[in-house]
């Protein structure tokens, strides 16, 4: 992967009207890298990725493709492929026709098309269903055609607009893996648009989390989730209980002591530098409080629990306040009316700007 940017946007913006749709995002993206942009329905994503495939011209700032400004030219000019949610298949052509049609508007030769296509047909396994019209797919087949016929041409850069909404959860997760596939045999830099959290974590080498136009955080799935940014990112990314607080003293060893509107005073993770008595957000995942004894201690009452297959999942209020707290599946369920005790490494706990 190339770490000094192989895609590069350089405060790129896009207004419709008064609505500004893209406000000065910066984002580098490495040759081969698999990249989500994430964010709720709104929030500009699928206008970056028209910007990058050239069907939106920027209101200011430039698009550079391998160095190169790509930023005046039309889509057909760039070496850009997308594949849309709708899948935009041709019904009166065949799979192999599908995939092959634009390889033939292109003129490529009929011999190197059929090597092309066959090469196609065998990474996204529909051997079998060349000869088949689209009416006679499956959703996920139908998909698989419209990534084949992306990929045949052999674009640098693949972008896919929430190709997978469409289908149910598991047909989705099914096509994440087929997709992480495909994407480790051809070595395309993919980028991905979507809503869903889930599939940008697990699809992803990188995330930017996108809010009103602009970007909030980029990095690793595993930050993004461990160390958010700030509280929308954190309450994006996962579930996320959130506390006010005023710090009250940081330690050297990156601990800070706050007291807690609704739990009093504890000890949590400061990786940011903030100053006393300013009021900030304490940030704690459900699976990292356990309902038990120990640091960071307080008692809460049990309002229900819900069984998820693999984990319980309890609601409990304290000071007037609703705290998730997730177990594994095997551990008995406290009653609900039960009070509880629960607690929670400082380690385990971020300390946000208010």
């Amino acid at each position: 992967m190339d770490e000094n940017g192989f895609l590069v946007l350089e405060t790129v913006a896009r207004s419709f009207g008064t609505q500004r749709a893209v406000a000065d995002v910066t984002l580098r993206i490495g040759r081969g890298e698999a990249f989500s942009l994430l964010g709720p329905s709104g929030c500009g994503k699928t206008t970056l990725l028209r910007l990058i495939a050239g069907l939106e011209t920027p209101d200011a700032g430039r698009i550079l493709l391998d160095g190169e400004d790509i930023t005046a030219l039309p889509p057909e000019k760039r070496p850009v492929n997308t594949v849309f949610q709708n899948y935009a298949l041709f019904p009166h052509l065949s799979v192999a026709r599908n995939i092959a049609f634009g390889l033939e508007m292109a003129r490529v030769p009929k011999k190197a098309i059929q090597k092309r296509v066959d090469a196609m047909l065998e990474l996204t396994r529909l051997q079998d269903q060349a000869a088949k019209k689209p009416a006679q797919l499956s959703g996920g087949q139908k998909q698989r055609v419209a990534i084949a016929r992306a990929l045949v041409n052999e674009p640098r850069v693949l972008l896919l607009d929430e190709p997978l909404a469409a289908l149910d959860l598991k047909l989705r997760q099914h096509l994440l893996a087929e997709l992480r596939a495909i994407h480790q045999r051809v070595g395309t830099t993919f980028i991905y648009v979507t809503h869903d959290q889930g599939e940008a974590m697990s699809l992803s080498d990188r995330v930017a989390v996108m809010n009103e136009g602009r970007v909030e955080q980029v990095d690793t799935p595993r930050a993004l989730y461990d160390s958010p940014a700030n509280g929308f990112v954190a309450a994006f990314v996962g579930d996320a209980n959130f506390f006010d607080a005023t710090l009250l003293e940081t330690t050297p060893q990156g601990l800070a002591r706050v007291q807690c509107d609704a739990l009093g005073t504890l000890w949590v993770q400061s990786p940011r530098e903030m100053a006393a008595q300013s009021r900030v957000r304490v940030m704690i995942r459900p699976e990292r409080l356990h309902l038990k004894d120990g640091a960071n201690r307080f008692t809460a009452t049990v309002q229900d629990s819900a069984f998820f297959g693999p984990h319980l999942r309890h609601t409990l209020t304290v000071g007037g306040q609703r705290v998730l707290v997730q177990q594994a599946g095997t551990d008995a369920p406290p009653r609900a009316g039960e009070v509880v005790q629960v607690s929670f490494d400082p380690a385990e706990a971020r300390l946000l700007a208010a």
